[in-house]
Protein backbone atom coordinates (compact mmCIF):
# COMPACT_ATOMS: atom_id res chain seq x y z
CA UNK A 1 0.00 0.00 0.00
CA UNK A 2 1.14 3.51 -1.17
CA UNK A 3 1.93 6.12 1.71
CA UNK A 4 0.40 9.07 2.79
CA UNK A 5 0.19 11.31 1.12
CA UNK A 6 -0.65 9.83 -1.89
CA UNK A 7 -2.84 7.14 -0.03
CA UNK A 8 -5.67 9.26 1.67
CA UNK A 9 -7.98 6.89 3.95
CA UNK A 10 -10.49 9.91 4.36
CA UNK A 11 -11.34 10.30 0.50
CA UNK A 12 -13.75 7.50 0.53
CA UNK A 13 -15.35 8.28 4.24
CA UNK A 14 -15.83 11.81 2.84
CA UNK A 15 -19.44 11.36 1.15
CA UNK A 16 -22.20 9.48 2.31
CA UNK A 17 -22.80 7.38 -1.00
CA UNK A 18 -18.58 6.49 -0.96
CA UNK A 19 -19.41 5.52 2.70
CA UNK A 20 -21.77 3.09 1.19
CA UNK A 21 -20.17 2.41 -1.67
CA UNK A 22 -17.30 0.52 0.04
CA UNK A 23 -19.87 -0.72 3.36
CA UNK A 24 -18.48 -4.19 4.39
CA UNK A 25 -21.21 -5.48 6.70
CA UNK A 26 -25.21 -4.41 6.28
CA UNK A 27 -27.53 -5.45 8.50
CA UNK A 28 -31.73 -6.13 7.30
CA UNK A 29 -34.82 -7.30 9.09
CA UNK A 30 -33.79 -10.94 7.19
CA UNK A 31 -30.76 -11.05 9.94
CA UNK A 32 -33.23 -10.43 13.16
CA UNK A 33 -34.94 -12.71 15.53
CA UNK A 34 -37.31 -11.11 18.07
CA UNK A 35 -37.16 -13.02 21.51
CA UNK A 36 -39.96 -12.51 23.62
CA UNK A 37 -41.36 -13.72 26.72
CA UNK A 38 -45.03 -15.04 27.10
CA UNK A 39 -46.80 -15.28 30.18
CA UNK A 40 -49.89 -17.15 31.77
CA UNK A 41 -50.87 -13.94 33.10
CA UNK A 42 -54.48 -12.90 32.82
CA UNK A 43 -53.16 -9.07 31.46
CA UNK A 44 -52.32 -8.69 28.25
CA UNK A 45 -48.85 -7.61 29.00
CA UNK A 46 -47.09 -7.26 31.62
CA UNK A 47 -43.47 -4.60 32.18
CA UNK A 48 -40.52 -6.52 33.30
CA UNK A 49 -38.90 -3.81 34.99
CA UNK A 50 -34.94 -4.46 34.21
CA UNK A 51 -35.75 -4.38 30.76
CA UNK A 52 -36.93 -1.53 29.77
CA UNK A 53 -39.36 -1.63 26.82
CA UNK A 54 -39.94 -5.43 27.23
CA UNK A 55 -42.90 -6.97 28.25
CA UNK A 56 -44.65 -10.37 28.99
CA UNK A 57 -47.32 -11.00 26.66
CA UNK A 58 -50.17 -13.15 26.74
CA UNK A 59 -50.86 -15.41 24.25
CA UNK A 60 -52.93 -13.30 22.43
CA UNK A 61 -50.62 -10.45 22.33
CA UNK A 62 -47.63 -13.06 21.26
CA UNK A 63 -50.43 -13.92 18.47
CA UNK A 64 -50.58 -10.37 17.34
CA UNK A 65 -46.27 -9.85 17.71
CA UNK A 66 -46.12 -12.83 15.18
CA UNK A 67 -48.34 -10.33 12.66
CA UNK A 68 -46.08 -7.84 13.57
CA UNK A 69 -42.64 -9.75 12.74
CA UNK A 70 -44.39 -10.72 9.77
CA UNK A 71 -45.02 -7.13 8.43
CA UNK A 72 -41.78 -5.79 9.61
CA UNK A 73 -40.26 -8.77 7.65
CA UNK A 74 -38.53 -10.28 10.87
CA UNK A 75 -38.47 -14.29 9.79
CA UNK A 76 -38.20 -15.57 13.16
CA UNK A 77 -39.42 -15.39 16.73
CA UNK A 78 -37.70 -17.17 19.89
CA UNK A 79 -39.97 -17.76 22.77
CA UNK A 80 -39.63 -18.46 26.22
CA UNK A 81 -42.12 -18.66 28.99
CA UNK A 82 -42.98 -17.28 32.28
CA UNK A 83 -45.26 -19.46 34.04
CA UNK A 84 -46.90 -19.46 37.44
CA UNK A 85 -44.57 -20.30 40.66
CA UNK A 86 -47.53 -22.92 41.41
CA UNK A 87 -46.47 -25.06 38.00
CA UNK A 88 -43.14 -25.40 39.01
CA UNK A 89 -42.15 -28.50 40.93
CA UNK A 90 -38.92 -30.12 40.98
CA UNK A 91 -38.95 -31.92 37.54
CA UNK A 92 -40.54 -29.53 35.62
CA UNK A 93 -43.42 -31.21 34.79
CA UNK A 94 -44.61 -28.33 32.65
CA UNK A 95 -41.98 -28.59 30.30
CA UNK A 96 -43.50 -31.04 28.30
CA UNK A 97 -47.34 -29.99 29.09
CA UNK A 98 -48.94 -30.56 25.68
CA UNK A 99 -51.89 -28.28 26.67
CA UNK A 100 -49.57 -25.81 28.25
CA UNK A 101 -48.55 -22.10 27.66
CA UNK A 102 -45.36 -22.98 25.24
CA UNK A 103 -47.74 -25.35 23.52
CA UNK A 104 -50.82 -22.57 23.34
CA UNK A 105 -48.47 -19.65 22.58
CA UNK A 106 -47.12 -21.79 19.46
CA UNK A 107 -50.43 -22.80 17.85
CA UNK A 108 -51.70 -19.19 17.81
CA UNK A 109 -48.70 -17.66 16.90
CA UNK A 110 -48.34 -20.07 13.74
CA UNK A 111 -52.43 -19.74 12.94
CA UNK A 112 -51.61 -16.19 13.10
CA UNK A 113 -48.99 -15.87 11.16
CA UNK A 114 -47.80 -18.84 9.78
CA UNK A 115 -44.85 -17.70 7.75
CA UNK A 116 -43.16 -16.56 10.73
CA UNK A 117 -40.43 -19.43 12.25
CA UNK A 118 -40.93 -20.30 15.91
CA UNK A 119 -37.64 -20.88 17.95
CA UNK A 120 -38.75 -22.78 21.51
CA UNK A 121 -36.06 -23.29 24.29
CA UNK A 122 -35.60 -26.27 25.41
CA UNK A 123 -34.34 -26.24 28.87
CA UNK A 124 -35.86 -26.86 32.27
CA UNK A 125 -35.14 -23.30 34.69
CA UNK A 126 -38.85 -21.74 33.01
CA UNK A 127 -40.80 -24.93 34.57
CA UNK A 128 -38.39 -26.09 37.48
CA UNK A 129 -38.83 -24.51 41.40
CA UNK A 130 -35.00 -24.98 42.07
CA UNK A 131 -34.49 -22.49 38.88
CA UNK A 132 -31.63 -24.51 37.14
CA UNK A 133 -31.51 -25.56 33.47
CA UNK A 134 -31.64 -29.62 34.34
CA UNK A 135 -32.49 -32.24 37.03
CA UNK A 136 -31.04 -31.53 40.24
CA UNK A 137 -30.70 -33.98 43.30
CA UNK A 138 -28.53 -33.57 46.22
CA UNK A 139 -27.40 -30.20 44.52
CA UNK A 140 -26.16 -31.71 41.26
CA UNK A 141 -27.51 -31.14 38.36
CA UNK A 142 -28.14 -34.82 36.84
CA UNK A 143 -26.98 -35.16 32.97
CA UNK A 144 -28.35 -38.19 31.51
CA UNK A 145 -31.66 -37.95 33.27
CA UNK A 146 -31.79 -34.14 31.96
CA UNK A 147 -31.86 -35.34 28.74
CA UNK A 148 -34.45 -37.28 28.48
CA UNK A 149 -36.44 -34.90 29.67
CA UNK A 150 -35.11 -32.48 27.10
CA UNK A 151 -36.20 -35.04 24.33
CA UNK A 152 -39.91 -35.29 25.96
CA UNK A 153 -39.90 -31.22 25.41
CA UNK A 154 -38.45 -31.22 22.28
CA UNK A 155 -41.48 -34.00 21.11
CA UNK A 156 -43.98 -31.37 22.04
CA UNK A 157 -42.62 -28.61 21.22
CA UNK A 158 -42.15 -30.23 17.43
CA UNK A 159 -46.08 -31.57 18.04
CA UNK A 160 -47.75 -28.21 18.40
CA UNK A 161 -46.02 -26.71 15.72
CA UNK A 162 -42.81 -25.45 16.76
CA UNK A 163 -39.99 -25.24 13.41
CA UNK A 164 -36.90 -24.60 15.10
CA UNK A 165 -36.02 -26.69 18.76
CA UNK A 166 -33.30 -24.46 20.58
CA UNK A 167 -31.34 -26.56 23.40
CA UNK A 168 -30.28 -23.98 25.75
CA UNK A 169 -29.43 -26.49 28.38
CA UNK A 170 -26.04 -27.40 27.76
CA UNK A 171 -25.99 -30.99 29.15
CA UNK A 172 -23.93 -33.15 27.44
CA UNK A 173 -25.19 -35.22 24.39
CA UNK A 174 -28.53 -33.53 24.41
CA UNK A 175 -28.13 -32.85 20.34
CA UNK A 176 -28.00 -36.10 19.63
CA UNK A 177 -30.60 -37.39 21.67
CA UNK A 178 -33.11 -35.11 20.60
CA UNK A 179 -32.51 -35.41 16.89
CA UNK A 180 -32.83 -39.57 17.76
CA UNK A 181 -35.92 -38.54 19.07
CA UNK A 182 -37.61 -36.10 16.34
CA UNK A 183 -36.52 -38.28 13.98
CA UNK A 184 -38.51 -41.27 15.37
CA UNK A 185 -41.17 -39.44 15.88
CA UNK A 186 -41.40 -37.93 12.42
CA UNK A 187 -39.99 -34.59 13.07
CA UNK A 188 -36.83 -34.57 10.59
CA UNK A 189 -37.48 -31.59 9.45
CA UNK A 190 -37.56 -29.82 12.83
CA UNK A 191 -34.65 -28.05 12.96
CA UNK A 192 -32.24 -27.80 15.97
CA UNK A 193 -30.30 -24.44 16.97
CA UNK A 194 -27.96 -25.51 19.63
CA UNK A 195 -27.15 -23.08 21.73
CA UNK A 196 -23.64 -24.55 21.63
CA UNK A 197 -21.61 -22.03 23.57
CA UNK A 198 -23.46 -20.49 26.09
CA UNK A 199 -21.45 -18.58 28.98
CA UNK A 200 -21.91 -18.97 32.40
CA UNK A 201 -22.38 -15.32 32.33
CA UNK A 202 -23.38 -12.38 34.76
CA UNK A 203 -25.83 -11.01 31.71
CA UNK A 204 -28.64 -13.26 32.33
CA UNK A 205 -30.15 -11.34 35.04
CA UNK A 206 -32.62 -9.44 33.41
CA UNK A 207 -33.80 -12.32 32.10
CA UNK A 208 -34.09 -14.24 34.50
CA UNK A 209 -36.57 -11.85 36.34
CA UNK A 210 -38.69 -11.84 32.97
CA UNK A 211 -39.04 -15.64 33.18
CA UNK A 212 -39.56 -15.47 37.21
CA UNK A 213 -36.63 -17.78 37.94
CA UNK A 214 -34.15 -15.26 39.39
CA UNK A 215 -35.39 -15.71 43.15
CA UNK A 216 -36.05 -19.46 42.75
CA UNK A 217 -32.22 -19.71 41.54
CA UNK A 218 -30.32 -22.40 43.83
CA UNK A 219 -26.67 -21.14 43.58
CA UNK A 220 -25.14 -20.98 40.34
CA UNK A 221 -24.42 -22.63 36.55
CA UNK A 222 -21.41 -23.11 36.59
CA UNK A 223 -20.91 -26.61 36.48
CA UNK A 224 -22.68 -26.84 33.19
CA UNK A 225 -22.72 -23.52 31.25
CA UNK A 226 -19.18 -22.46 30.10
CA UNK A 227 -16.18 -20.66 31.87
CA UNK A 228 -16.04 -17.35 30.52
CA UNK A 229 -12.37 -17.43 30.43
CA UNK A 230 -12.23 -20.41 27.41
CA UNK A 231 -12.30 -20.52 24.18
CA UNK A 232 -11.04 -23.56 22.96
CA UNK A 233 -14.03 -25.22 24.78
CA UNK A 234 -15.89 -23.63 22.61
CA UNK A 235 -14.50 -25.23 19.61
CA UNK A 236 -15.20 -28.90 20.78
CA UNK A 237 -18.51 -27.63 21.89
CA UNK A 238 -19.77 -27.15 18.71
CA UNK A 239 -17.73 -29.81 16.88
CA UNK A 240 -20.05 -32.43 19.28
CA UNK A 241 -22.99 -30.74 18.62
CA UNK A 242 -22.35 -30.50 14.95
CA UNK A 243 -21.74 -34.35 14.53
CA UNK A 244 -24.58 -34.96 16.66
CA UNK A 245 -27.23 -33.10 13.78
CA UNK A 246 -27.36 -29.54 15.19
CA UNK A 247 -28.55 -27.20 12.12
CA UNK A 248 -27.17 -23.91 13.48
CA UNK A 249 -25.24 -22.95 16.43
CA UNK A 250 -24.92 -20.11 18.96
CA UNK A 251 -22.88 -18.31 21.15
CA UNK A 252 -24.54 -16.78 24.53
CA UNK A 253 -23.87 -13.54 25.27
CA UNK A 254 -23.77 -11.75 22.39
CA UNK A 255 -21.39 -9.24 22.66
CA UNK A 256 -18.69 -9.95 24.90
CA UNK A 257 -18.12 -13.00 23.25
CA UNK A 258 -17.81 -11.78 19.47
CA UNK A 259 -14.24 -13.30 19.45
CA UNK A 260 -15.77 -16.65 19.51
CA UNK A 261 -18.67 -15.95 17.09
CA UNK A 262 -15.78 -14.79 14.76
CA UNK A 263 -13.79 -17.97 15.56
CA UNK A 264 -17.08 -20.33 15.33
CA UNK A 265 -17.39 -19.07 11.68
CA UNK A 266 -14.20 -19.11 10.30
CA UNK A 267 -13.73 -22.66 11.89
CA UNK A 268 -17.09 -24.62 11.00
CA UNK A 269 -18.69 -22.33 8.36
CA UNK A 270 -21.57 -23.25 9.74
CA UNK A 271 -25.00 -21.20 10.25
CA UNK A 272 -23.98 -19.10 12.94
CA UNK A 273 -26.20 -16.74 15.60
CA UNK A 274 -25.46 -14.51 18.40
CA UNK A 275 -27.76 -13.83 21.02
CA UNK A 276 -27.92 -10.42 22.35
CA UNK A 277 -28.87 -11.50 25.71
CA UNK A 278 -30.99 -9.31 28.25
CA UNK A 279 -28.24 -8.07 30.56
CA UNK A 280 -27.02 -6.41 27.26
CA UNK A 281 -30.43 -4.62 26.14
CA UNK A 282 -30.49 -3.56 29.74
CA UNK A 283 -27.61 -1.57 29.61
CA UNK A 284 -28.09 0.10 26.35
CA UNK A 285 -31.73 0.69 27.32
CA UNK A 286 -30.56 2.31 31.03
CA UNK A 287 -28.06 4.26 29.48
CA UNK A 288 -30.16 5.99 26.71
CA UNK A 289 -33.18 6.50 29.48
CA UNK A 290 -30.03 8.35 31.56
CA UNK A 291 -29.06 10.35 28.35
CA UNK A 292 -25.59 9.10 28.53
CA UNK A 293 -25.82 7.71 25.02
CA UNK A 294 -27.85 7.76 22.13
CA UNK A 295 -29.91 4.32 22.48
CA UNK A 296 -30.99 4.08 18.76
CA UNK A 297 -27.14 4.34 17.57
CA UNK A 298 -25.98 2.18 20.39
CA UNK A 299 -28.90 -0.32 19.41
CA UNK A 300 -27.84 -0.42 15.75
CA UNK A 301 -24.26 -0.46 15.98
CA UNK A 302 -24.17 -3.11 18.13
CA UNK A 303 -26.21 -5.44 16.23
CA UNK A 304 -23.97 -4.45 13.33
CA UNK A 305 -20.69 -5.34 15.32
CA UNK A 306 -22.30 -8.89 15.32
CA UNK A 307 -22.65 -9.32 11.27
CA UNK A 308 -18.92 -7.64 11.10
CA UNK A 309 -17.69 -10.67 13.83
CA UNK A 310 -19.70 -12.78 10.83
CA UNK A 311 -23.25 -13.85 12.81
CA UNK A 312 -25.88 -14.73 10.33
CA UNK A 313 -28.55 -13.65 12.33
CA UNK A 314 -28.78 -12.09 16.09
CA UNK A 315 -31.56 -12.71 18.41
CA UNK A 316 -32.26 -9.66 20.26
CA UNK A 317 -35.50 -7.83 22.13
CA UNK A 318 -34.34 -4.90 20.08
CA UNK A 319 -35.29 -6.87 16.70
CA UNK A 320 -38.91 -4.91 16.26
CA UNK A 321 -37.43 -1.49 16.94
CA UNK A 322 -34.53 -2.09 14.94
CA UNK A 323 -36.57 -3.67 11.81
CA UNK A 324 -39.15 -0.59 11.88
CA UNK A 325 -36.04 1.81 11.70
CA UNK A 326 -34.35 -0.44 9.04
CA UNK A 327 -37.27 -0.38 6.81
CA UNK A 328 -37.99 3.15 7.15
Amino acid sequence: MAAFPTTRMRRMRANDWSRRLMRENTLTPNDLIWTLVVSDTANPTEPVASMPGVERLSVKAAADAARRARDLGIPAIAVFPHLDPSLKDENGREADNPDGLVAQAIKAMKDAAPEVGIICDVALDPFTDHGHDGLMEDGVILNDASVERLCSQALMQAASGCDVVAPSDMMDGRIGAIRGALDSEGFQDTLIMSYAAKYASAFYGPYRDAIGSAKALQGDKKTYQMDPANSDEAIREVALDIDEGADMVMVKPGLPYLDIVARLKATFEMPTYAFQVSGEYAMIQAASQNGWIDGERAMMESLLAFKRAGADGILSYFAPKAAELLND
